[in-house]
C-alpha cells in the first residue's frame, strides 16, 4: 500500500510542476536578438527588430492624452524620442514591464523651462486587470500591450535595447 501511494504522490508531484512551468508568466526565447524597438504612436504599433528585420509587431496603447511629446509629470502622454530599456519589474501591478529610460538630458530641460518635473516611470507593461478593453489610451504615458504580449516582449527584449519612440 505505501509503494502505491509513493507512485501517485511522485506522479501527482511531476504532473504539478509540470502544470506550473507551462503555466509561468516567464518565457524563454531563444531566437535572434532585438537589436531596437520602435514605437509609433499615430498607428499605435510597436515592432521589436533584429537589425532591419521586424521580428514582432503589436497593436499599442498609450497615454490617455497620445498626441504630442511628454513635457511634465501628469500631462498624459507617452515620451518622443531615443531612450534605452534600463530595467525590469517581474512583479509589475501591470503584470510585467520593462522600464524605458526617459527623463532624458532634453526632457529634463524642457520640463525645467516649464517650471514641472518631467516625470518617470515609463514602461512598456501588460495590463492591470486581465477584462480591461483593448484599444483604448488609458494609461499616465506608458506603452501598453495584452498580457499575453508582455510575456513574448519580456523574454524577447533585454535591458540596454534602444527604443525610438516616433510622434
Amino acid at each position: 500500500m505505501k509503494r502505491r501511494h509513493l507512485m501517485m504522490g511522485g506522479a501527482a508531484a511531476v504532473g504539478l510542476s509540470a502544470c506550473s512551468a507551462r503555466d509561468s508568466k516567464f518565457k524563454r526565447y531563444s531566437g535572434p536578438d532585438v537589436t531596437y524597438v520602435v514605437v509609433n504612436k499615430d498607428t499605435r504599433r510597436m515592432f521589436l527588430f533584429n537589425n532591419n528585420r521586424v521580428l514582432k509587431d503589436y497593436e499599442i496603447d498609450l497615454g490617455f492624452e497620445p498626441i504630442g511629446d511628454k513635457f511634465f509629470e501628469g500631462d498624459g502622454r507617452t515620451p518622443e524620442g531615443t531612450y534605452i530599456i534600463d530595467r525590469r519589474n517581474p512583479n509589475s501591478q501591470f503584470y510585467l514591464s520593462l522600464g524605458i529610460s526617459y527623463p532624458n538630458s532634453l526632457d529634463l530641460e524642457e520640463a525645467a523651462a516649464l517650471g514641472k518635473p518631467p516625470g518617470g516611470d515609463i514602461f512598456i507593461h501588460g495590463n492591470s486587470s486581465p477584462f480591461r478593453r483593448k484599444r483604448e489610451d488609458w494609461t499616465w504615458g506608458c506603452i501598453a500591450v495584452t498580457n499575453s504580449e508582455m510575456e513574448d516582449v519580456y523574454a524577447m527584449v533585454r535591458n540596454g535595447t534602444p527604443i525610438k519612440i516616433n510622434p
